[in-house]
């Protein structure tokens, strides 16, 4: 058996910008790059269609969005704004640490979590001092941005699955959101969600061999 636990709202909190397209603003600004008066519509409005299941990146919809403003700014400029808009700080849930010592015990473990913004998964896990280096750290880390799919689509979960070497049947997938993190049931893993097992009761469970 392996776990992998979704990020955000199940191992931390994070503080989100409430309206994140003068988040976005503030930082393509101290980076030199002009802001259209009407921001906030181009940052709302769709500039490409996606396939079904598929993440839209934050930061090539910020460049279409300039980009339909008539505002150029090079990609690597566009990124160091949209991740620094969005890395805000992170508190670590309550048997978090735990959950992830005790998986561990049980076999590898991974990180799969829905985020449109490059870097931000990765960053977030240091500041919460959770990523691959620290001593509990996943031993991968899974992300739509970087897979190219969000949860619940059953690529994610496969991505995860090969990522930990096992296959999907022998996925234990830990989160808080039903309609995303239960695709993992979906498609031949198995979920458990937080409303059904408390975080701070994931690890005795683990341990009892009661997870699931």
């Amino acid at each position: 058996m392996a776990v992998s636990f979704d990020l955000f709202g199940t191992l931390v909190d994070a503080d989100r910008p409430a309206a994140p397209w003068d988040a976005v603003a503030d930082a393509l600004a101290e980076r030199g790059v002009r802001v259209p008066s009407d921001w906030e519509a181009a940052y709302r409005s769709a500039h490409r269609e996606y396939e079904r299941g598929r993440e839209a990146p934050l930061d090539e919809h910020v460049r279409l969005a300039l980009g339909s403003r008539g505002v150029e700014a090079g990609p690597e400029t566009v990124s160091e704004a949209v991740l620094a808009a969005f890395d805000a700080p992170v508190s670590v849930r309550p048997g978090a640490r735990e959950a992830l010592a005790a998986a561990h015990e049980r076999g590898p473990v991974a990180v799969c979590s829905n985020c449109s913004v490059p870097g931000l998964v990765e960053r977030t896990l240091a500041r919460a001092d959770l990523g691959p280096d620290s001593d509990d750290g996943p031993a991968a880390v899974v992300t739509s941005v970087d897979c190219g799919w969000r949860k619940p689509h059953e690529r994610i979960f496969e991505r995860t699955a090969e990522a930990l070497g096992i296959s999907l049947a022998e996925l234990v997938h830990v989160g808080d959101d039903a309609r995303t993190d239960g695709g993992a049931g979906r498609v031949g893993a198995t979920t458990v969600l937080l409303d059904d097992v408390p975080l701070t009761r994931v690890a005795s469970r683990l341990r009892e061999g009661t997870l699931c």
